[in-house]
């Protein structure tokens, strides 16, 4: 097979981080297993749905640890590397930690797919990882029909320093560092319907590094944060809020989504993850009065997005964070009410 002819994205069944369970099968899951005691070291487990585990080291530091993979998001195997290794550093940059290993993790049907691009999806890794001054020194694979790749990842952080995606205080400012729409773009790559410039502009936002965003958020005294990825922007509020015993209102009005995203949404290109994430949002989201499309933008699977942060200062986080040349939203604020709600005002721009 020729690899100029292959479309990696027409071996997957569904684009990026709209392949992972969706959230209410995953709760469900989760919920059937039981949880035995850790020792005090663990300072962060799964029970808050946070980014990545913590474990705390006799010298004051914390190591951080992470793992994330999924089938193809872009026709580009170079591309398609760049944006895994991206999405899978940034658990720990959305944890306050700087991630210093990576393991490879491949699932590649071998008998379909020319070898070649493999070797391109690695180099693709190997860009992003050495941009971010991560050394990759091993890893795994396996045949499978369908391929996958992304990266166990291991950083540090001070202790005192991990930021959780549960410590958000009522009247706190809410900044999002990426724009939104990454799914229904990705899926429109996918379908044969997205412009060379909706695609590049989707490939450049997911292989952007958060390592900036997270030093300007440690600097701008941060409370709490979560990346974006396959829950979507409210589906990871909710854990947020959920997790730290709040709610908040989001103005989708402040909101900046990929070029031509509300153009595709209208024209049914919605990923099933998006869908799922949006049934999952039904009782814990008001949405005002927008319709069904706005809502879908609003609850879009994400690949790679950016960081969600949660400011006590707003005015010192936006500085930190313009001093980093970061063109954040500030999205909403967190307010006191039933935990995990999210009450939604304006429309989407």
């Amino acid at each position: 097979m020729e690899t100029e002819t292959v479309r990696l994205t027409s071996f997957s069944h569904g684009a990026g981080c709209a392949c992972k369970l969706a959230p209410a099968d995953l709760a469900d899951v989760m919920g059937r297993l039981t949880h035995p005691a850790r020792p005090p070291e663990v300072l962060v487990d799964a029970d808050t749905g946070d980014d990545a585990a913590v474990y705390a080291l006799p010298d004051g530091r914390a190591l951080i640890q992470t793992v994330d993979f999924f089938t193809p998001v872009v026709d580009d195997a170079y591309d398609w590397g760049r944006v895994a290794a991206a999405n899978a550093l940034s658990d720990v940059y959305a944890m306050g930690g700087a991630p210093v290993l990576a393991l490879n993790l491949v699932a590649w049907p071998v008998q379909d797919l020319p070898l070649e691009l493999l070797a391109r999806v690695l180099e693709g890794g190997q860009a992003v990882a050495a941009e971010a001054g991560v050394a990759i020194v091993g890893g795994h694979s396996i045949h499978d029909p369908e391929p996958k790749y992304g990266m166990a990842v291991t950083g540090f952080a001070d202790r005192d320093g991990v930021v959780r995606n549960s410590t958000a205080p009522p009247g706190a400012t809410l900044f999002l560092t990426k724009p939104l729409g990454v799914g229904i773009v990705t899926t429109a790559i996918k379908r044969g319907a997205a412009t060379p410039a909706q695609a590049r502009a989707a490939v450049e936002t997911m292989a952007e590094l958060n390592r900036d965003a997270a030093q300007a958020m440690l600097g701008g005294g941060v409370a709490a944060a979560t990346d974006v990825t396959g829950f979507g922007l409210l589906g990871h509020l909710h854990g947020m809020l959920r997790a730290s015993g709040i709610a908040a209102e989001v103005d989708a009005g402040a909101l900046r989504f990929l070029d031509g995203t509300a153009d595709l949404v209208l024209r049914g290109v919605v990923p099933g993850g998006t869908k799922a994430n949006h049934r999952f949002l039904n009782g814990k989201v008001n949405w005002g009065d927008l319709v069904l499309p706005e809502q879908l933008m609003l609850a879009d699977a994400q690949t790679s997005g950016g960081l969600l942060i949660a400011a006590p200062d707003a005015a010192r986080m936006r500085a930190a964070l313009g001093e980093r040349g970061i063109a954040a939203m500030e999205i909403g604020v967190t307010n006191e009410g039933e935990p995990g709600t999210i009450r939604v005002r304006g429309h989407p721009r």
